[in-house]
């Protein structure tokens, strides 16, 4: 069965500074995959590469087998592909409901109104919170929202890039649930995290990227289970949620 994302060798950076060195990942339908490792490793320059924002170099990304190296991001968000930056991922001035309204416009005007009643169920926040400015909610509660603007328009791939990033751990627990069921909906998800025991807990696979290079990749339950892993990037917390997944 084909890879819903498949990077061969892909070097990309920027101005005369080569980031990434040749990196290689897979990430199915419904599948979480994590990226871990130390700061300036390349992580969040491997999601940018990916979705258009910094050139590749060399190597190839495909989507469902089709070459999508280099494609500019607006045209691979028609192609289901979409980007969760760590921050700037809500309009703070629009509400929540006008979010979710800019989000759709690419849609057919007919398909619009179910794809935010599907959001609604899935993120009640949206309801709840409909009237009120985006740039007023909690930081779990805008991470919600961002999350919601990005599967509104059914991706078949989510890039998140630190999507637990400056939350409390109520609400770092509430968006990796989200994450989970996403996921469930046949979503591939790839995201940079931090949290790497929780990001690992979660995710079916992982890769530890060190100066641009993977240096550790496997199930999460394998990298969690990896002694010299856990000495150089774990650290020496446990931080788990639960098992991974089967």
């Amino acid at each position: 069965m084909t890879a819903l994302l498949e990077v061969d060798g892909l070097e990309s950076g920027y101005g005369d500074a080569l980031v990434l060195r040749g990196v290689s990942l897979r990430a199915g339908r419904d599948e979480i995959v994590s990226l871990i490792g130390p700061n300036g490793a390349g992580k969040s320059t491997l999601l940018k590469t990916i979705y258009g924002l910094v050139p590749a170099r060399a190597g190839s990304i495909r989507l469902l087998g089709r070459e999508i190296t280099r494609v500019r991001a607006d045209r691979l968000t028609r192609a289901g592909v979409n980007f969760v930056p760590q921050v700037d991922n809500v309009f703070p001035s629009l509400s929540v409901a006008e979010n979710l309204k800019v989000s759709v416009l690419p849609m057919p005007r007919s398909e619009r109104a179910e794809a935010i009643g599907r959001v609604e169920a899935l993120f009640p926040i949206v309801r709840e919170r409909g009237r009120q400015r985006a740039g007023t909610l909690s930081g779990g509660q805008r991470k919600l929202v961002a999350l919601a603007r990005a599967v509104v328009t059914k991706p078949s791939l989510l890039l998140l890039d630190e999507p637990s990033a400056g939350l409390a751990p109520k609400a770092v627990a509430e968006v990796f649930e989200k994450l989970r069921e996403i996921a469930s909906f046949g979503i591939g998800i790839v995201m940079v995290e931090q949290n790497a025991r929780r990001a690992l807990a979660l995710s079916h696979r992982g890769y530890v990227l060190d100066m641009g290079r993977t240096v550790f990749e496997g199930t999460g339950r394998e990298l969690l289970a990896d002694p010299k892993l856990a000495a150089l990037y774990l650290g020496s917390g446990t931080g788990r949620s639960g098992p991974p997944p089967a």
